[in-house]
């Protein structure tokens, strides 16, 4: 019998203070106004059911109020325990505790997905990129934003030789423990082999310098960023991309909850019994913890 493939690593938030130290202690108001600039442009305004990879705790869940259902998954189950404190339990929003390498649904179940400042953290892109395509529907649009190996520090800093890897290569950047930088004209490729196609990007996060965000008002340094997204500049610091899911996709309409599962590690269908979901084909059991799906480990 084949080997199973070895589990990629994994960054894990969880127990973090991630919304507090990351967020709104560090004056990251400009980040996410410029993001959520981007994500209104490339976005459509709506949708029946979207996937957001790497919900994280909600911070950018509000922008698809426009969307039927949402689906929040991240690894991190107490980050989603926060989204959920803060977007409540109902059919509209359902909390995923999963492995984006494996996910744990059904083929040809999302119209619309986003991944933003999660992809950074991923040591294989072209497997995540594969698994996201699978759970999508046929044309379905994709909004990923990645980190710019390309950047213009990146590239001043290699000129002078203060940096050690080529900005121009095309191989990702691991230049912190599971943080990486990518090329643009990598992820254009890599999405293209997952079956995506890519149809817009937008250069993101010009003024991202301390300096500038201290003596510069948000909303100065916002707009701006507004107006240069148009340029075409790939030296940003972030790239958002739009790109849809090819023919070849899968497409499967349901409107019960539990149907949109399948279980990560076969693909097999899962009914409910009390508050777990299990897998007929394989006795697998995966847990519901307070209204939160789990699927990081099948009970046991």
């Amino acid at each position: 019998m084949p080997k199973p493939e070895p589990r990629p690593r994994i960054c894990d938030y969880e127990g973090s203070n991630y919304r507090t130290e990351f967020w709104e202690r560090k004056d990251r108001d400009y980040e996410d106004r410029v993001e959520r600039i981007a994500l209104r442009r490339l976005l459509p305004p709506n949708g029946q059911r979207l996937l957001e990879l790497g919900a994280g705790f909600g911070r950018l869940t509000n922008e698809y109020y426009t969307y039927k259902q949402v689906i929040l998954v991240d690894y991190s189950l107490s980050q989603l325990q926060y989204a959920q404190e803060n977007f409540g339990r109902s059919d509209r929003f359902i909390y995923v505790a999963a492995d984006a390498y494996k996910l744990p649904f059904r083929p040809g179940v999302f119209d619309a997905a986003t991944m933003i400042r999660v992809i950074h953290h991923m040591t294989d892109v072209p497997r995540v990129l594969t698994e996201i395509r699978r759970v999508m529907t046929p044309n379905a649009p994709f909004i990923l934003e990645h980190a710019n190996k390309q950047n213009i520090k990146a590239i001043f800093r290699y000129l002078i030789k203060k940096q050690g890897w080529n900005p121009f290569d095309l191989a990702p950047v691991e230049f912190v423990e599971l943080n990486f930088d990518f090329h643009p004209a990598y992820i254009t490729r890599e999405l293209s082999r997952a079956g995506f196609v890519v149809r817009r990007r937008l250069p993101v996060s010009f003024f991202r310098v301390g300096a500038l965000k201290e003596h510069l008002p948000t909303d100065v340094l916002a707009s701006l960023d507004s107006l240069l997204q148009y340029t075409g500049l790939m030296v940003t610091p972030s790239i958002f991309v739009q790109a849809a899911s090819d023919q070849r996709s899968a497409f499967s309409t349901t409107d019960d909850e539990d149907d949109i599962f399948a279980c990560p590690e076969t693909g097999a269908p899962l009914h409910r019994e009390g508050d777990t979901l299990v897998s007929k084909a394989t006795g697998l059991r995966w847990a519901i913890r307070d209204g939160i799906y789990d699927f990081k480990a099948p009970l046991e």
